[in-house]
């Protein structure tokens, strides 16, 4: 890829990573239980919406919406008298009319936490986020907000978006449970108003990578984006063979450790047949791992941070602009954005106090191009700094057996300089914070202290 791949992740993603999440027929099915109704009740409707051998979630929905919202209007104090609490407050308050049916399923996903056994595949994929332009998700769970801090956008907030750094939640979102697409009428409503957004995301579509993650090959939202896009773009075109490359479709196969793309035919409407490019695995880490080591000119974040800056200037009010090919000439203005060769052009990106304050991001996102800054940096030889975790993702910082040299002194300074009452053995931080052996202001050192000893693991 030459430029950031935009992921778009759909229900799989959620069911991989989170404890309690739900596929579209397990959670109609789960409201259709918790509401009284029987296995085979749910059975029947879907039975009733099926049509060329493939089942119609969003006309279901609609089905299941009506008999919950009727039994818990019939209900008032009932199992879910907190929803209808929350129904009638809000028409109360703010005159907004939401569907009992969507309070809870904005519950029902805003209760979800990561699995234990994840913890390794996450973190390889935060540090992909560096390479990834924008997220597109048809979840509702809060779960990508998290991972990537990215800004979330729901609805018509779509069309004011920034491309680099948002998370477009095109079927709504736990924190807004009317803008849920779940229903046929939703479908409906969607496909009507948001002509603009499907624009916007067309322009995404054409511009950039995209990789399907937690979809099936057969699944419609994948086939109605296709149909979109080569509705715009003639099928046998150089622009519709580019886009046919930048489409990625990972298609989950329990235990497989596959790293191969293959080729493979999608039949759109009209009998079209699209060719794109499928990989079939549970090999996730190897793929947040290419991610990760695209080598890309600039990091989606700077990216995203020109173009606030950029935005600011072209909406006006009080900032100052000044175009210059020589930065010495600039004043020290709100706003900078330096465009030139590197021979007319400096600049310190961060300062040491601001490396030390986002360490753990910097780690999690293995930025190596930011660490570049340290050979620049006067850091002094009193300062702590970790230079070690810093080297290890960047192994070209030219002062870094130097800093390692400070940074054992100070280290080993600083545990003679402890007292020996303060040398208690503690076997985890709780226990330390807890005890009254030590005072407050001294605790540090005694963490200090049996951290390097190995009595509180790292």
């Amino acid at each position: 890829y030459k430029n950031h791949p935009v992921l778009f992740v759909g229900t799989g993603i959620s069911l991989r990573y989170l404890k309690n999440s739900h596929s579209w027929d397990s959670l109609l099915m789960k409201i259709m239980i918790d509401v009284g109704l029987e296995e085979e009740d749910y059975f029947d409707i879907k039975a009733r919406n099926q049509f060329e051998g493939e089942y119609d979630y969003s006309k279901i929905g609609s089905e299941i919406e009506r008999i919950f919202n009727e039994r818990l209007a019939n209900d008032r104090s009932g199992k879910f008298k907190w929803i209808n609490d929350e129904f009638y407050k809000m028409m109360k308050d703010y005159n907004l009319n939401i569907s009992r049916f969507k309070i809870y399923i904005s519950h029902i996903f805003r209760n979800v936490s990561i699995k234990e056994d994840v913890s390794e595949e996450l973190a390889v994929l935060k540090k992909a986020r560096k390479n990834i332009g924008s997220i597109i998700t048809t979840n509702y769970d809060c779960f990508l907000e998290e991972i990537f801090e990215f800004n979330p956008l729901i609805g018509n907030d779509i069309l004011l978006s920034n491309p680099y750094g948002s998370l477009y939640k095109i079927h709504g979102c736990t924190t807004k449970p009317q803008k849920i697409i779940v229903t046929e009428e939703d479908y409906i409503k969607f496909n009507n108003k948001y002509e603009l957004i499907r624009a916007q995301l067309l322009s995404l579509f054409i511009h950039n990578p995209i990789i399907f993650l937690g979809y099936s090959v057969s699944d419609e939202n994948i086939k109605k984006i296709l149909d979109t896009i080569f509705a715009y773009v003639e099928p046998n075109t150089a622009q519709a063979e580019k886009i046919r490359k930048n489409f990625l479709l990972v298609e989950y196969e329990e235990g497989s450790t596959n790293n191969e793309v293959v080729e493979h035919d999608i039949s759109l409407q009209n009998n079209k047949l699209i060719r794109i490019n499928k990989l079939k695995t549970d090999n996730y880490i190897s793929i947040y791992k290419e991610l990760s080591n695209l080598n890309l000119p600039v990091s989606a974040m700077d990216i995203r941070k020109v173009q606030n800056i950029v935005k600011d200037i072209y909406s006006g009010g009080e900032i100052k602009v000044a175009i210059t090919e020589d930065i010495d000439t600039l004043q020290n203005y709100e706003k900078i954005l330096a465009i030139g060769s590197r021979k007319t052009i400096t600049y310190d990106y961060q300062t040491t106090p601001e490396l030390m304050i986002n360490y753990f991001k910097i780690i999690e996102e293995d930025n190596k191009e930011l660490l570049s800054i340290i050979d620049k940096l006067k850091i002094q030889s009193q300062q702590y700094f970790p230079i070690f975790a810093f080297s290890k993702i960047n192994n070209k910082i030219a002062h870094a057996e130097e800093l390692k040299k400070q940074q054992k002194n100070n280290l080993l300074g600083t545990l003679e300089r402890i007292s020996p009452k303060h040398k208690i053995v503690y076997n985890s931080i709780c226990d330390l914070i807890k005890s009254d052996r030590i005072a407050r202001s001294y605790k540090t050192n005694a963490l200090i202290y049996n951290v390097y000893n190995r009595n509180i693991s790292l």
